[in-house]
């Protein structure tokens, strides 16, 4: 148990108020924790569960966060796959959303939703790689969600965003991560469509010097890797310019960088891998390929 609360104090101490994974069990770093997950928005801790455990064990990891001066508030979490999700404040008062700081931008998150909070912290990176090259670029961010790549892009001067999701919902929340900063949305689109039916809609808008690909790991009746990631790399040498950068993400541990690089040398073999992104040093994990990929690619002129 020290060990496990040594790591955590020393991601609070790293965070410098920001949001962050204080732990990350399921990189396979720490043996027996496979199962754990601590994220921290402050001044909110959610520890997630995709395993059962031992009730005094959770009652003591409680007890020493509780012990933490910035942690005002916790909740526990259960989930995964066929498993009934079931969460619980354990201390402190909990808003229904709040806003997390990431890089300098604030994303609306809420902390008691057991499914996608609103902002994915293993992408800090990718975020912080659009803002610093998207200035002047035409963006096309697929699988927007609440628009997280949208505002970062808009934080870099991109000159405009196209952003495409199913969820009304998610785009709403993606309008309001741009207010929440200050943001001119004039140059900004939000499509409530399917992707797989918007080809037309999208070319028209088109062309793009940037492409952000972020899909689902596994989302039955929406995205499967294995079947539509292909479908989409098909489409894209149609929508983008000449010198146009694909960053193309991964997140399924079944799959390494082989998987995506093979699709994009099938279906954009104009476009030449140029660089792995890092994932963030709060995501350690035992095998790099089986963690978050975040690939860029650009077409050759």
């Amino acid at each position: 148990m020290q060990h496990l609360i040594d790591t955590i104090e020393q991601q609070l101490s790293r965070s410098g108020g920001e949001s962050r994974r204080l732990f990350h069990g399921r990189g396979h770093c720490y043996p027996g924790l496979e199962h754990l997950v601590i994220d921290w928005f402050p001044p909110v801790a959610v520890i997630r569960l995709y395993a059962d455990v031992d009730a005094a064990w959770l009652d003591r990891l409680c007890g020493s966060l509780q012990e933490l001066a910035a942690i005002e508030a916790l909740v526990v979490q259960e989930r995964g796959r066929g498993r009934e999700a079931r969460q619980r404040i354990v201390f402190g008062e909990v808003p229904e959303r709040l806003p997390a700081v990431e890089l300098g931008l604030r994303y609306w998150v809420r902390p008691l939703q057991n499914q996608n909070s609103g902002l994915f912290l293993d992408m800090r990176e990718g975020r912080r790689w659009v803002r610093d090259n998207a200035r002047d670029a035409r963006v096309l961010n697929l699988f927007a969600y609440s628009c997280a790549f949208s505002v970062a892009a808009v934080a870099g001067g991109a000159r405009s965003v196209v952003n495409l999701d199913m969820s009304r919902g998610a785009l709403a929340q993606g309008r309001e991560n741009h207010r929440l900063n200050e943001q001119q949305t004039a140059d900004v689109r939000f499509l409530a469509h399917d992707l797989m039916k918007s080809w037309g809609k999208l070319r028209k808008l088109g062309p793009y010097d940037l492409i952000l690909i972020d899909p689902p790991s596994f989302q039955p009746g929406s995205f499967v890797a294995d079947r539509d990631y292909l479908k989409v790399l098909r489409r894209l040498p149609e929508l983008a310019a000449p010198g146009c950068r694909i960053l193309a993400c991964h997140n399924d541990p079944m799959h390494d960088t082989v998987f995506v690089r093979d699709l994009v040398a099938e279906a954009c073999p104009e476009f030449r891998l140029q660089q792995l992104l890092p994932n963030p040093d709060d995501f350690p994990e035992r095998d790099a390929g089986r963690g978050l990929k975040v690939m860029l690619f650009e077409r050759e002129a």
